[in-house]
């Protein structure tokens, strides 16, 4: 690369590797070093320079092997992430393959319903879900299975541990990151030349067929996207969980990820342990990139950044 294209990538590359070093390294190099302090309360001048090594990291393993209730933690950060990741990428892939072999103007309408979840304000989704899930009579799915006759009193759904709570936290997370995967697939989906769908229907191909041979093999790139951006999403994500536990909705422990965890701990009622936080947010943040690396490694993204066979 000569000097002059060296120049102009530089220029336009600047922006955004400034934002980078400002938003993202600075704040995380802070972390890393208030995790190796005992820094409380936001108290700087008492505690900033109270160095304590890796401590706070003893601490949490200490936690992981005796305090059930920091297991409960962990265990549903992988139960909540693991199954919402799978909801979120195949229940959006399959719904813009459902939407994408039915005709534009109710198509359209499906989208708009699906994405009014991603629409709405936080705290009003959460407040829909919160009374649909309602551990008492008001809650309108009590309601409705005692007008059927099926249950005769109500059922705390959120706090049946831990799959009650599980589910919960999972149906309210994956109906939003459903309409995120429909809205990259479909981008994809509009792009792939109608040509190649009329063929395969002139040769006879189902729906299921030209979704199977042509339409998933040509999003490989959106399929990676969506898979990475979900999985540090949900890994990072706690304001849907934080206002369902704050109403009691769902059990305290099995509701409360490891993100949600960092922040109860660093801005929650009571005492303040910084210290602690950081640390919990620095392995998060290494379990984000080691997951990252892995499903680029699974998806073969070195193999589809080859650079294409050809004479050209």
């Amino acid at each position: 690369m000569d000097r002059r294209k060296l120049r102009e990538l530089s220029f336009f590359l600047s922006p955004m590797l400034l934002m980078v070093f400002l938003f993202y390294l600075i704040p995380l190099v802070m972390t890393v070093y208030i995790s190796m302090t005992r820094m409380r309360n936001w108290n700087v001048e008492r505690y900033l320079t109270d160095f304590v090594g890796l401590y706070n990291y003893h601490r949490l393993f200490y936690m992981f092997q005796h305090d059930p209730t920091f297991k409960a933690v962990i265990m549903t950060t992988v139960v909540f992430v693991g199954i919402t990741l799978l909801i979120n990428v195949f229940g959006g892939l399959l719904l813009s393959l459902a939407i994408f072999f039915i005709e534009e103007r109710p198509a359209s309408f499906y989208r708009l319903l699906w994405l009014l979840p991603r629409m709405s304000p936080i705290a009003v989704y959460s407040l829909v879900w919160y009374y649909f899930f309602h551990g008492s009579e008001i809650g309108t799915l009590n309601s409705f299975l005692m007008h059927l006759g099926l249950i005769s009193q109500p059922i705390p759904w959120g706090q049946i541990i831990p799959w009650g709570a599980w589910s919960v936290i999972i149906f309210v997370n994956g109906l939003v990151g459903v309409s995120f995967g429909m809205i990259v697939f479909t981008s994809a989906l509009n792009q792939i030349p109608r040509e190649l769908i009329i063929a395969a229907r002139v040769d006879g191909a189902s729906s299921w067929q030209i979704s199977r041979k042509i339409l998933i093999p040509m999003m490989r790139w959106h399929l990676l996207y969506v898979f990475t951006w979900q999985f540090l999403s949900l890994l990072t994500t706690y304001p849907h969980l934080f206002l369902l536990v704050e109403w009691d909705l769902v059990n305290r422990d099995y509701g409360t990820t490891l993100a949600l965890y960092v922040f109860n701990t660093a801005f929650g009622m009571g005492e303040q342990d910084q210290g602690l936080a950081a640390a919990a947010a620095v392995i998060l943040s290494i379990i984000g990139i080691l997951g990252g690396l892995v499903t680029l490694k699974v998806l073969k993204f070195e193999r589809m950044m080859k650079k294409p066979r050809g004479d050209f």
